[in-house]
């Protein structure tokens, strides 16, 4: 049975203005007021995890004992077939600030690869200060596009076509996106089990 969030504030653990705006316009509905670790002066734990789980829970029980207030955190990222799932928990480092390099690298490593199948995957954990937690895991599948389409979304978004779709997540309209996309598919579970 999982834990209802009744409060109606809550620290999404994040410096990244791309997912506190995804995540404000997914909570919107609920009327959650969402703050960000950022405004808070919380600095990102070290992710020490060895996979998408450990490393959001851990943000999430950090941002929690620290603010005194529910916190949700999630940890995502692009996985490649034919590179036996690389950069997955490692691809905001392998970018490091720089994802139009980060994606010419990685189109650069399937140069002489025909499989293009990659998918986003994203863990969201919702923690309480008294140490409880629980995660939800979104995916979408889909394909890489060279060269990177569109300015719009964040990340890798200009590179992943989905599965259904001819345009990128960089083009795609933002409501299809919400609609579709990794986080609204955990963000779904999560809204299913805790509100």
């Amino acid at each position: 049975m999982s834990r209802k969030l009744k409060e109606d504030r809550l620290v999404l653990m994040t410096h990244n203005l791309g997912k506190l705006k995804e995540f404000s316009a997914l909570l919107l509905p609920y009327k959650k007021e969402i703050i960000s670790s950022k405004d808070l002066d919380i600095e990102d734990p070290e992710e020490t995890g060895k996979t998408f789980e450990e490393n959001a829970k851990l943000k999430a029980l950090f941002a929690a004992k620290v603010s005194g207030l529910p916190s949700l955190a999630d940890d995502s990222g692009l996985e490649v077939s034919a590179l036996d799932g690389a950069p997955g928990i490692y691809s905001s480092r392998f970018a490091d600030g720089d994802y139009q390099g980060a994606m010419k690298r990685i189109n650069d490593l399937l140069a002489d690869k025909e499989d293009r199948r990659a998918n986003f995957t994203c863990v969201l954990s919702i923690a309480w200060p008294d140490g409880y937690s629980e995660t939800f895991t979104g995916r979408v599948f889909g394909n890489l596009c060279w060269p990177p389409m569109g300015n719009n979304g964040f990340g890798y978004d200009p590179f992943f076509v989905p599965e259904g779709y001819k345009e990128s997540f960089g083009i795609l309209d933002t409501k299809i996106k919400e609609r579709i996309s990794h986080r609204s598919r955990a963000f779904s579970e999560f809204v299913k089990h805790c509100l």
